[in-house]
């Protein structure tokens, strides 16, 4: 007697019944099938690539969020994201160049001026640039115009237009110190124009004027001076040796009589003149 066949085993829950290839369903359906399913494959690769593929440049770096939590800065080159799953925020490296608005500013000696300003900046800490500010660019040019009124406010007129130097060295440090925290780093802080009212202008160039005088009298004084030494030296000469002055006399006339002139000098001695007034008193 034979025994019946036993049935086949059945798939656990959950699991598709093992079918051999050759039982594969191979008609017109089955293939539409595939093709919609490579097609939609295709399609969504083409669709997702730009979400999980990222260049970065040399000059830039990539902060990664992956579910909200900092990953890190990656870049430069090409990585790939998890989509919907990773946000990536470009940071800049290269220094930026920001002008600060002209800014009204009272300075200590109760001056009232108008200056402006250009400041050098670039990110070092892409993480914190991203992080610890919404806008570090508008940040860093508020806390620039405040620095400044501060500073200019501290510093006297004469200062100001003297000690250019010094004055930019104390902006740049101030601005850095205060940018730190987000990864900025302040390379340089230039004043380029301070703005003199129209009356402050013509107070300077009066006092300029009268500089000039003065150092101008003090310069013809001092050259009559030296002039009345040396004349002094001279008389001495003269009264040492007085052939000396009928030298000077013949000198002078040599050098009358070398320009182009009809004026003839005869010199008198003095002691001929003595004599004559000597007679007169005689008489």
């Amino acid at each position: 007697m034979t025994s019946p066949t036993p049935p086949p085993p059945t798939p656990p829950a959950g699991r598709l019944p093992d079918m051999p290839p050759e039982e594969y369903p191979t008609g017109a359906p089955a293939r539409v099938v595939r093709v919609i399913l490579l097609g939609l494959s295709g399609f969504f690769f083409i669709f997702l690539f730009p979400f999980f593929i990222r260049v970065v440049a040399e000059y830039e770096r990539g902060v990664i969020f992956r579910l909200g939590r900092l990953v890190g800065a990656k870049g430069p080159g090409l990585f790939i994201l998890l989509p919907f799953v990773d946000r990536m925020v470009k940071v800049d490296l290269r220094t930026v160049t920001l002008d600060v608005p002209a800014q009204e500013v009272i300075t200590r000696d109760n001056v009232t001026l108008k200056v402006n300003a250009v400041i050098y900046f670039r990110v070092v800490e892409p993480n914190a640039a991203v992080v610890q500010i919404l806008d570090y660019v508008r940040a860093t040019s508020q806390i620039a115009q405040t620095t400044l009124r501060s500073v200019l406010g501290q510093s006297e007129l004469d200062e100001l237009l003297g000690q250019r130097e010094q004055i930019n060295q104390r902006l740049q440090v101030i601005i850095d110190e205060q940018t730190e925290p987000w990864g900025v780093k302040v390379t340089a802080v230039e004043v380029k124009d301070v703005e003199l009212p129209a009356t402050m202008q013509r107070s300077m160039s009066r006092q300029a004027e009268a500089e000039r005088e003065r150092r101008a009298k003090v310069i013809a004084a001092d050259g009559e001076f030296q002039a009345s030494e040396r004349l002094k030296e001279a008389a001495t000469v003269m009264a040492a040796e007085p052939i000396t002055l009928q030298l000077r006399y013949l000198q002078t006339l040599s050098e009358i009589a070398a320009e182009n002139n009809s004026t003839i000098v005869f010199p008198i001695p003095i002691d001929m003149m003595q004599m004559f007034m000597k007679n007169d008193d005689e008489e």
